[in-house]
């Protein structure tokens, strides 16, 4: 019997091009998904969207026609667009979901697909489950008989989301706030979707911009669209040359964001999900709870109690935030990998819209990022500085972690442990406020470690700790 490739993670299934993301791979997941969606209900109508990676546009195309071929309706995006434009199209023509091409923020070298259902979030996992079974139940009849039979189908219907999501944008902004402060923005698409939605809402609401990196390209300057400190580098140079405001970074779908402050320094997400919360309720009034990942920040806790509000905590993926935000129980939902969305918004990370936040909120409050982060640290009475870091480990390694924090030890690190948390990976909460965690990546190849204490060096130093002892 031949076993399936198609295994989804936290957001969607990812693979390597050419490697196990394949035409055949994608012909089986396509396959699986039509057969899901047409035992779920007759007539659909599917999205079919794509980012800017090689062989996009092939990818797509491939799915319309399989789509077709099962009588599902589809509506291919004319052009690369970001996974947000893509749920909010879904919820706005209540289409039945999504069949997304991307791979988010992983290495060039990967090509991915995300599902979306008609509720406009990340497929839950009793839905990719369902999905992985049909793929694999395929996958042993093709073994047996051959490759799918596909033949090439009518062309299909196209359209382009930009517009509705934009004027979308601009219901959710407060762009008069932004009009009436003087200030600069560096806008970095990555090679990604954003380009063409970021800078062009700024630009069109008459605030001052300049954009870098909107060009098509597949290799991302040999690394990937990720938001991270390295990858930013070339934004830094940028704003701090410039003399902007700040510099607002979209990944390669556009769903995560990345912010360097004026002097260029790169700004956790952590502690941005923390801020803009506070300023949600302060500029909004929405007395509502926050919710947050496992591996996120406690700063977003500690900032809603400030606010007289809770905090709901879920596992990693953003499905889980999703489904808070439909049942409209939060004002703001995020994850450490820079993923936020809000109140009356979809229930999907958008990373344009979390740029246009900040970007309202240093016009709103005026001074640095970093001035507000110390302002909210007062604030809360204590610190918060979390890190994450990714440790590539031997197959024997990584077995031996697991291990290791399968046992709810007492304490830990020569540090007395208040609590373990299993609700994601293993999370131990130590006596002072301090805690870290270590989980598998549900999108690469990796054991993820992520801590947090109340000062950089407290937070290095267990770092340093934590990781010795998963090595040793």
């Amino acid at each position: 019997m031949t076993s399936s490739p198609i295994k989804f993670g936290t957001s969607g299934w990812r693979g390597l091009i050419a490697d196990d993301f394949t035409f055949a791979n994608v012909r089986l997941a396509v396959t699986a998904i039509a057969g899901h969606v047409n035992d779920h209900k007759k007539n659909s109508t599917i999205l079919v969207g794509y980012d800017t990676r090689f062989y996009s546009e092939e990818f797509s195309q491939l799915a319309v026609d399989i789509l077709q071929q099962h009588h599902i309706r589809t509506l291919l995006c004319d052009t690369f667009t970001p996974t947000p434009a893509i749920a909010y199209e879904i919820t706005r023509r209540k289409h039945d979901g999504a069949v997304n091409f991307t791979a988010s923020h992983n290495p060039y070298q990967y090509h991915g697909l995300k599902f979306s259902s008609a509720d406009a979030g990340p497929a839950l996992p009793e839905v990719t489950k369902d999905i992985e079974a049909r793929a694999a139940k395929l996958a042993a009849k093709v073994g047996a008989v051959g490759k799918i039979a596909h033949q090439q189908s009518t062309k299909s219907e196209t359209v382009n989301l930009r517009e509705p999501y934009l004027k979308r944008l601009a219901e959710l902004v407060r762009f008069d706030v932004l009009g009436k402060c003087k200030a600069k923005f560096v806008v970095d698409a990555l090679h990604g979707c954003g380009a063409g939605y970021l800078d062009r809402v700024l630009a069109d609401h008459g605030v001052s911009i300049q954009a870098m990196r909107t060009n098509r390209d597949c290799l991302f300057d040999g690394t990937g669209p990720d938001v991270s400190e390295k990858n930013l580098a070339p934004l830094c140079k940028a704003v701090t040359e410039s003399g902007a405001t700040a510099g607002l970074a979209t990944d390669g779908d556009a769903d995560r964001f990345g912010i360097i402050d004026r002097d260029g320094a790169w700004i956790s997400p952590n502690h941005i999900l923390a801020l803009v919360y506070d300023y949600l309720v302060e500029s909004r009034g929405w007395k509502m709870p926050a919710a947050r990942s496992v591996a996120t920040s406690q700063m977003i806790d500690a900032a809603a109690k400030a606010n007289g509000q809770s905090t709901y905590q879920t596992p990693v993926g953003f499905k889980y935030i999703g489904q808070l935000i439909r049942e409209d129980k939060i004002a703001l939902g995020g994850e450490e990998s820079a993923g936020l969305t809000i109140r009356g918004h979809v229930p999907e990370k958008d990373g344009i819209l979390a740029c246009l936040l900040v970007a309202e909120m240093l016009a709103a409050r005026g001074g640095s990022l970093a001035d507000q982060i110390k302002a909210l640290f007062k604030k809360l009475g204590r610190e918060f500085w979390p890190v994450r870091e990714n440790l590539h480990l031997r197959d024997e390694q990584k077995a031996n972690a697991v291990k290791k924090v399968a046992v709810d030890a007492s304490t830990l690190l020569g540090r007395k442990v208040v609590s373990v948390d299993r609700t994601d990976g293993a999370k131990f909460v130590f006596d002072d406020g301090s805690w870290m965690l270590l989980r598998l990546s549900g999108t690469e190849p990796l054991l993820r470690l992520y801590v947090e204490a109340d000062s950089p060096k407290a937070s290095k130093r267990l770092t340093e700790e934590a990781t010795k002892w998963v090595l040793a």
